[in-house]
């Protein structure tokens, strides 16, 4: 009798106990609630949808762990006890590998020795790492809590811009394997040029049955490339290199813990802070525990804390990774690089603290609730365990196989959050260009047939027609099916293939699209007015 490895199938890792029951709304009711909501994959209401691809952020279901914790909720203004809990929660997590402290037991437990909560809870000071403790996140603060990494984005890029601006001669460049759309737009509105460096195979065509066996690791950052722009730019116009985890812009592909210490070896040899945007950091690590030679005896938290050695500070939106429904993070390492070179008149912690309070609220719940902390923290502990994370890195990969059987261009290997098809070569063979928003339309007629929503990340979203030829250079053109985390079963996803199949058939009458409003806006794919163009 086979073994449960011999099977050839994933071990189921969750059971649904909730059902929510999807509305049936007909093709004509669509069509005239797209035309209402200017086409926009935005602004169309999630309840009329049967099956939501548009994206995993905040749209997973957390487990019974978290509503657990969610119950512990302090909703107090000022230092709930869910804020000393994510603090100790995010030093496990980044910071202590196989030896986490969890003390969120003392809080679900319902410990009462107020001795040790005081001891080694309320005020048990740290120093050195990502989250200062005690007096020092007072005296140093460099640890951030906001509501998604967005806001984490704006935190970081509004407040060194400032300081980057006193010296007025020069234009300054973040490098990036991807830039994902908040973030590059973040960078852009300070005045700062994001540049994507993205790795020279990750447009390679992939068999689809390899998947399993290996993995080319294709959201790696080009080291050569970053080598030349620090060259020809000089040093001093790089203030911060970054390193998206996994790299979503490029298709959600991983990065080797190879590349991460190419590009800090870089780092520390120009003398320039490295950052992790670590949305997707537990995802990463598990790609690199299967795929990376020397890293399969790893857990995922060894593989994650050896990650995190190598950078200055990170951002992160925890609504990703299945972490939580809502929570971000903006966090630095204690008289780090980044310390010091922004530091100038000022302490940098002074400076994001100030402004955290202003925008977010008092930096003890940084614009969440205490129930959301509690249920972020609690997520922490959830998404490093190996059954969850490959459950949904199956149904991903499950996916993108049964797309790429039936001939449709995606992009493989397949990453762990999302699906993402090639639309250059989608529309091969048709009058399209890629001016044309060919993924737009696509999308529209995705929603307006078969009621699925998924979301252009290319030409529209990174705005080609408002970029220079050299910095077309770094936008893809893409679709992607964003995975929320234990929302979808094998049925939903042999419908949408099937729908995807059947527009890839008739690819040709699917219609261009024109901004209608609001070319010129940042991160206009969320709220400017598109119009399709049928042929007639």
């Amino acid at each position: 009798m086979k073994s449960q490895q011999e099977l050839g199938v994933a071990v189921p890792a969750n059971k649904p106990l909730v059902v929510r029951t999807i509305k049936q709304v007909t093709k004509e009711q669509r069509e005239y609630v797209l035309k209402k909501t200017e086409y926009s994959m935005f602004s169309f209401p999630a309840d009329l949808i049967f099956v939501d691809f548009l994206s995993d952020s905040g749209s997973g279901t957390m487990t019974d762990f978290q509503w657990a914790a969610l119950f512990h909720g302090d909703e107090s203004y000022a230092r709930n006890k869910g804020y000393y809990v994510l603090l100790e929660a995010i030093r496990d997590t980044f910071e202590r590998g196989d030896y986490p402290k969890k003390s969120i037991d003392m809080i679900l437990s319902g410990e009462t020795n107020v001795k040790k909560l005081i001891d080694e809870l309320y005020l048990k000071s740290y120093e050195g790492g990502f989250v200062n403790g005690g007096i020092h996140q007072l005296t140093r603060p460099n640890a951030f809590i906001v509501p998604q990494g967005r806001c984490a984005e704006h935190l970081l890029f509004s407040t060194i811009a400032p300081i980057l601006r006193e010296n007025k001669n020069i234009t300054y460049y973040i490098p990036n394997n991807g830039h994902f759309d908040t973030t590059e737009a973040n960078i852009s509105a300070n005045g700062i040029i994001a540049v994507n460096l993205f790795s020279a195979n990750l447009m390679e065509d992939f068999p689809y049955d390899e998947m399993d066996k290996r993995n080319p690791f294709k959201g790696n950052m080009d080291l050569e490339g970053l080598e030349n722009l620090i060259q020809e730019k000089g040093v001093d116009t790089i203030p911060l290199i970054y390193i998206t985890i996994t790299n979503n812009t490029a298709a959600g592909q991983p990065v080797s813990m190879q590349n991460i210490k190419a590009v800090h070896k870089i780092a520390q040899k120009y003398d320039i802070p490295l950052f992790f945007d670590a949305c997707r950091f537990a995802e990463n690590a598990h790609f690199i525990k299967e795929f990376e030679e020397g890293y399969q005896n790893y857990t995922i938290p060894r593989i994650i804390q050896e990650m995190f050695s190598y950078v200055d500070g990170f951002t992160i939106s925890y609504k990703k990774d299945g972490l939580a429904n809502m929570g971000g993070f903006l966090c630095f390492r204690d008289k780090g690089l980044f310390h010091k070179k922004f530091s100038i008149n000022e302490d940098i912690g002074i400076k994001l603290k100030e402004k955290q309070i202003l925008t977010f609220g008092n930096d003890s719940y940084g614009g969440m609730s205490g129930r959301d902390i509690m249920a972020l923290a609690a997520g922490l502990y959830e998404v490093v365990k190996e059954p969850y994370l490959n459950e949904r890195k199956t149904h991903v990969r499950d996916f993108a196989r049964k797309l790429a059987q039936n001939g449709i261009p995606v992009i493989l290997p397949a990453g762990g959050h999302a699906v993402y098809l090639d639309m250059n070569k989608f529309f091969e063979g048709t009058d399209m260009k890629i001016s044309d928003f060919g993924g737009v339309g696509f999308t529209i007629e995705l929603l307006k047939h078969y009621g699925i929503r998924a979301v252009e990340l290319g030409p529209f979203a990174f705005e080609w027609d408002k970029k220079t030829p050299e910095q077309r250079k770094g936008i893809l053109n893409l679709v992607r099916f964003a995975m929320p985390r234990n929302v979808y079963n094998t049925s939903h996803i042999d419908y949408a293939v099937a729908a995807i199949t059947e527009l890839y058939k008739n690819r040709d009458k699917i219609p261009k699209v024109r901004i209608s409003r609001g070319a010129e806006l940042r991160l206009r794919h969320f709220q400017s007015g598109i119009q399709p163009i049928y042929k007639e």
